[in-house]
């Protein structure tokens, strides 16, 4: 991401104004700060690239010095020193003041990210690498303008992305919709001006497997468009569903692997990266 004043992102330093718990696997934490005024999310499921301070230091440290180089620099220093970086999706942004919500799903077993989240309290700092400007290559969920039915997907690492999209979809447009959650008490509220059936996939009530689920409902229009989120195994399932059973032209479905089950977020950057330098080096 380019860090440049001009560029559609850019970095802004916030701390934690308040915690909610949302339910037994969720909590909101709101952001506020001065940088706020220059951020501008494109909704939907509008993502980030959050840093946050590796544990035992006040702040994260992410050298935003090095201009363009941040990343590169970033990657050199120790790791027990360099903020922890994770992406998470804008779950909204609000004026007067200035805020953002980020919702984070919590796990007996989750990572620092996680650990950092169930303890955060007002004041902790951290750094965001987010839009500057409301269209942007950060937000994925574009329906095709024809698109007459939508179909969505999404596991509770999805949620925050699903209920803002759900928020953002236009009246009297038809949405079959799957949230997939540990518990019972992980449902939440949802808005929409859509023609919206929703169904809670509880696992600790034995909802069916998201497939299953999915393969059972009967579609609706002619011209769908398909959002699916999550686990990165779960989603490459529905996606082949989708394409191959359904015949849903392939351009029209997005899928966004959020993370893979026995792999850890850093394991996932650090083959990625280590595909991209293989590649450049090919080049």
């Amino acid at each position: 991401m380019d860090t440049a004043e001009t560029a559609p992102f850019r970095f802004f330093s916030l701390q934690v104004v308040r915690t909610r718990r949302l339910g037994p696997s969720m909590v909101r934490i709101t952001f506020g700060g001065e940088d706020l005024a220059r951020f501008a999310s494109g909704g939907r499921d509008q993502s980030l690239s959050l840093f946050l301070p590796h544990p035992g230091r006040p702040a994260p440290v992410v050298p935003v010095e090095e201009g363009d180089n941040w990343w590169a620099a970033w990657r050199a220093l120790p790791e027990d020193v360099r903020a922890v970086m994770r992406s998470y999706t804008l779950r909204a942004q609000r004026r007067d003041p200035d805020e953002v919500d980020i919702d984070f799903a919590l796990h007996e077993d989750g990572g620092p990210a996680c650990r950092w989240a169930g303890r955060a309290g007002t004041g902790d700092r951290v750094l965001v690498l987010g839009p500057a400007v409301a269209e942007n290559t950060a937000v994925r969920f574009r329906p095709p303008a024809d698109a007459d039915s939508v179909l969505i997907w999404a596991d509770e690492t999805a949620l925050p992305a699903a209920s803002a999209i759900l928020e953002w979809l236009p009246a009297q447009l038809r949405a079959d919709v799957w949230l997939e959650v540990p518990r019972g008490g992980d449902r939440q509220p949802l808005r929409t001006a859509a023609d919206a059936r929703i169904t809670w996939l509880v696992r600790e009530e034995g909802a069916p497997p998201a497939l299953e689920a999915v393969r059972a409902a009967e579609p609706r229009g002619t011209r769908p468009y398909a959002w699916i989120a999550g686990e990165s195994g779960t989603v490459k399932e529905l996606r082949r569903h989708l394409v191959r059973e359904r015949r849903i032209d392939r351009r029209r479905v997005t899928f966004v692997g959020y993370w893979r089950r026995g792999v850890s977020e850093e394991q996932l950057r650090e083959a990625a990266v280590k595909a991209e330098e293989s590649a450049a080096g090919a080049a």
